[in-house]
C-alpha cells in the first residue's frame, strides 16, 4: 500500500512521515519510507544511525534502463519519461525486493530502510526543476507490485506543488497535515478541489492541537475529512533535539494519545483495498497529458505507443 504526507511547509508532515514508518516497523511490517520532499529531512526525523545509499532522483537514466526491461514499445531508456507506465516486458519490482535497483538505492535511517530522491543541488539551480528529480520515483512507483500489509510511505513536497506531476495519483491514500490554523487548512482546500477530480482519497490529520479550540477548528474548516489528529508533543521535541531514544520501538515512549492516532491511520491505509484499474487509468492518463504537452516534441517520437492495451497491471503481472 503507497501512502503520501502532504501539507503546508511547517506542518508537520515530516514528522508525521517518519513516526507513521516507525509505527509500521515496529510493528514488524515491511515498510520502506521515501524522502520525496525538495528539503530531504526524512532521515534525520527517522532517528537513529543512518546508512545512506545513492539518491534515486541522481540516477535517473539507470533507473529508466532498468524499468524499461525488454518492453518492446520503449525503444531506449532517452525514449522513457517520468510518466511512462510500465507494460509487457517491463521489469516489475516487489518492494524491497532481491533486485539492483532496491539493492543500490535502499539505505535505513532508526532502524527504517529508506530511499530518498535527492536534493535540489548547484548544478539544477536555473536549468532543471525538482520534478525530474521526482520523475524517479514516479517511475519506481508505476512499476511497483505491493500488496496488502506491506507499506510505501513517501514524504511529499510541500503545499500543492505534487499536482505538478501525475505522482499525485500513485497513492491509495494522501494524508493532508494541517495545523489548526487558516493557512494550516489552505493547502487542505487546494488538494481537495483537486483530488475530486480524479478520485483521489485523501484525509486530514491534525497536528500540533493543544486545546480543544483547536480541535474545533479543524472539525469546522475541513468537516468529515478530518480522520484524526495529533497533540503538542513533548516525546517528538526531545527527537528533533536528539534526545530520544532511537529506532522504531522507542515509540512506546510516545504519548499514549499520538501512538493510536498513529493506529488509525494504520487502520484507513487497510481499510481500502488497492484498486488497480484505477491506478493504470491515470497511469495512462497522465502519460497521454505529458506526450501531449511537450514530451513528443521533445523526444522526436510518437510516445502514446509506450501504451500497452493488453498489459494487466495488479498481482497477475509477472515480477
Amino acid at each position: 500500500m503507497r501512502i503520501a504526507f502532504v501539507g503546508k511547509g511547517g506542518s508537520g508532515k515530516t514528522t508525521l512521515s517518519a513516526l507513521f514508518s516507525r509505527h509500521l516497523a515496529h510493528s514488524g511490517a515491511p515498510v520502506l519510507a521515501v524522502d520525496g520532499d525538495i528539503n530531504q529531512h526524512l532521515a534525520e526525523a527517522l532517528g537513529g544511525e543512518e546508512v545512506s545509499a545513492p539518491p534515486l532522483g541522481a540516477h535517473v537514466f539507470e533507473v529508466k534502463k532498468f524499468l524499461r526491461g525488454d518492453n518492446p514499445r520503449i525503444p531506449s531508456p532517452e525514449a522513457m519519461i517520468k510518466t511512462t507506465p510500465p507494460g509487457r516486458g517491463s521489469r516489475l519490482l516487489r518492494p524491497l525486493g532481491d533486485d539492483e535497483l532496491h539493492a543500490r538505492h535502499v539505505g535505513r535511517a532508526g532502524g527504517v530502510p529508506l530511499m530518498a530522491t535527492g536534493e535540489f543541488d548547484e548544478s539544477d539551480l536555473g536549468v532543471a526543476c525538482y520534478h525530474s528529480k521526482l520523475g524517479a520515483v514516479e517511475l519506481y512507483l508505476s512499476h511497483l507490485l505491493d500488496g496488502p500489509g506491506e507499506y510505501v510511505v513517501v514524504d511529499m513536497t510541500a503545499g500543492a506543488d505534487a499536482f505538478a506531476s501525475g505522482l499525485f495519483t500513485r497513492f491509495d491514500i494522501t494524508f493532508l497535515v494541517a495545523e489548526p490554523t487558516r493557512k494550516g487548512v489552505s493547502v487542505y482546500r487546494q488538494y481537495r478541489d483537486h483530488a475530486e477530480q480524479f478520485g483521489i482519497r485523501i484525509a486530514v490529520v491534525g497536528n500540533k492541537v493543544t486545546c480543544e479550540d483547536d480541535l474545533l477548528f479543524l472539525k469546522e474548516q475541513v468537516g468529515d475529512d478530518l480522520l484524526t489528529h495529533l497533540v503538542h508533543s513533548p516525546w517528538v521535541r526531545a527527537a528533533e533535539q536528539g534526545r530520544a531514544e532511537p529506532g522504531p520501538h522507542a515509540l512506546a515512549s510516545l504519548e499514549p494519545h499520538n501512538r493510536q492516532a498513529l493506529g488509525v491511520l494504520r487502520e484507513a491505509v487497510d481499510s481500502h483495498p488497492r484498486d488497480w484499474d484505477r491506478l493504470h487509468r491515470h497511469a495512462v492518463e497522465f502519460h497521454l497529458r505529458n506526450v501531449r504537452a511537450w514530451a513528443d516534441a521533445r523526444t522526436g517520437e510518437d510516445l502514446a505507443g509506450q501504451v500497452d492495451p493488453e498489459y494487466v497491471p495488479g498481482p497477475a503481472a509477472p515480477a
